[in-house]
């Protein structure tokens, strides 16, 4: 006994051992940016250290300081508005389409949710000339309509397809009592099923806020104006600009373009947590 008790214990041992080792080498590259952020310019190219000599914090204030006239609070506000549009209108539009799909009886509806999920493996660019072709005829280019305007129209299909399998999984009898009071579909949807879904439905919405935020090749299709570009294109301006020699405020204006996530997705871990548990992922 004495010596299962120990063998378990070393396996024990060993185990969080080659977790920690794991968590430190995952850990090291936001680390080394934080770091890199604050060194002095000499020392980012020629010192190997993690850690700086000292804390060079002017690092931060000529990041905050923009490029082109235009301060790091701009492109900050900017991707903020469009991912937030981009988070209400897919939340909003694929639950809509995941209902019709999942809940409701009409014809050809097989064929067009087949349609819906082959378009998952159309690449983005593939699509991307004729959208912007449409966008520009329309006159929305160097706007924020065609960065926004696609997420109210249902255009996630991988979106759609999970919502679609969670709302499968739910019963139906609280909708057929709702239908017997008199409530229709929209009703049902807004005072049933929404409740019902919303781990998944907070889950999505953190995804989206991600994937719009970190977007780099739809914004510089799009946009022009330096007044409207999100953070990570001021990011490259910053880059072609001053990549060679102030690399100590490149890397803070990283920081400063990652700290939005990480704050996001720390206040929303657990959703995120629990919609992952109990989405249509679980098969």
């Amino acid at each position: 006994m004495t010596t299962a008790a120990q063998t378990t214990r070393t396996g024990t041992v060993v185990k969080h051992l080659g977790l920690l080792a794991a968590l430190l080498v995952l850990l090291y590259p936001p680390a080394w940016l934080l770091a890199t952020s604050l060194k002095p310019a000499d020392e980012v190219l020629t010192s190997l250290k993690l850690l700086p000599s000292h804390f060079e914090w002017s690092n931060y204030i000529t990041a905050m300081d923009g490029v082109s006239d235009v301060g790091v609070s701009r492109p900050l506000t900017n991707s903020l508005l469009i991912s937030a549009g981009s988070v209400l209108g897919n939340v909003l539009s694929c639950s809509l389409a995941a209902y019709a799909f999942a809940r409701l009886r009409f014809r050809m509806r097989g064929v067009m949710f087949g349609f819906l999920v082959a378009t998952m493996m159309l690449p983005h660019h593939a699509v991307l000339i004729p959208q912007y072709i449409i966008f520009n005829g329309l006159g929305m280019v160097d706007t924020y309509w065609p960065l926004i305007l696609p997420k109210f129209l249902a255009t996630e299909a991988f979106f759609v397809f999970l919502i679609v399998q969670f709302m499968r999984g739910l019963p139906r009898e609280p909708e057929e009592a709702a239908r017997i009071d008199g409530c229709g579909p929209f009703r049902s949807l807004w005072s049933i099923v929404l409740p019902l879904t919303r781990p998944v439905l907070i889950t999505r919405a953190i995804f989206t806020f991600i994937w719009s935020w970190n977007d780099f090749f739809t914004r510089l299709t799009y946009l022009f104006d330096p007044r409207k570009f999100t953070i990570t294109l001021a990011l490259r301006n910053f880059v072609d600009q001053s990549s060679s020699s102030a690399y100590g405020p490149m890397f803070a204006m990283s920081v400063i373009s990652l700290l939005p996530i990480v704050l996001f997705f720390l206040a929303f871990q657990r959703y995120l947590v629990q919609g992952m548990a109990t989405s249509g992922l679980k098969g």
